[in-house]
């Protein structure tokens, strides 16, 4: 899907916007049913939550998929803890992006970064992670450039290791930047309903 049909299916979506905790929260219903929610820093336009729901073969709703942020914020105290988490211990994966790159932390390695290596697959479009210890392995996609039709460079990707976290980065590219600021621009436009009103539908 190219830049701009990734753009047209955005605009065809029936959306509902809010904004609530200084953040714009947008959620999208496709034609297919599938829906996303993202939330956007309303200080910064930086995108902090971009998740999916897509009905099970059965037609039932399924579980919402982190594609950035993830799923519980972890703050001391909280009463709303999930029921089920991950071992601390396990190394978790999870998306930040900024504005300028996409952003993977792997919390929980604690080898040294000369352990590490991050390549590119450009058959299989994805990035590859592997320790020269076998210790862990993973490969992971770029939705976003998947979305635009856009090759996989592996001059934009680079790697930092510190506090037991590997901190990978990929530089976005022009096509990714322009089209991000034209939905940030597109959703600027809708009316949003501020901490707790009711939502405004949009077409």
């Amino acid at each position: 899907m190219a830049a701009g049909n990734w753009l047209g299916r955005l605009r065809a979506a029936e959306k509902t916007a809010m904004v609530q905790e200084g953040r714009r929260k947008v959620h999208y219903v496709f034609p297919d049913g599938a829906e996303m929610v993202e939330e956007y820093e309303i200080s910064s336009d930086e995108l902090k939550v971009r998740k999916w729901k897509q009905k099970t073969t059965l037609g039932s709703p399924g579980q919402w998929q982190f594609e950035v942020g993830e799923a519980y914020s972890r703050v001391v105290g909280s009463l709303e803890q999930p029921l089920i988490q991950e071992s601390s211990s396990n190394p978790i994966f999870t998306r930040k992006d900024t504005k300028t790159c996409f952003q993977w932390r792997i919390r929980n390695l604690p080898y040294p970064k000369n352990v590490y290596s991050v390549t590119i697959d450009p058959d299989e479009r994805r990035c590859i992670v592997r320790t020269s210890n076998k210790k862990y392995f993973k490969k992971f996609n770029i939705p976003d450039l998947d979305r635009c039709c856009l090759p996989l460079d592996g001059s934009a990707l680079s790697f930092t290791h510190a506090n037991n976290t590997l901190i990978i980065t990929y530089q976005k590219p022009t096509a990714v930047l322009k089209l991000e600021q034209e939905v940030v621009q597109e959703l600027k436009k809708m009316k949003v309903a501020e901490d707790g009103d009711v939502e405004c539908k949009t077409q």
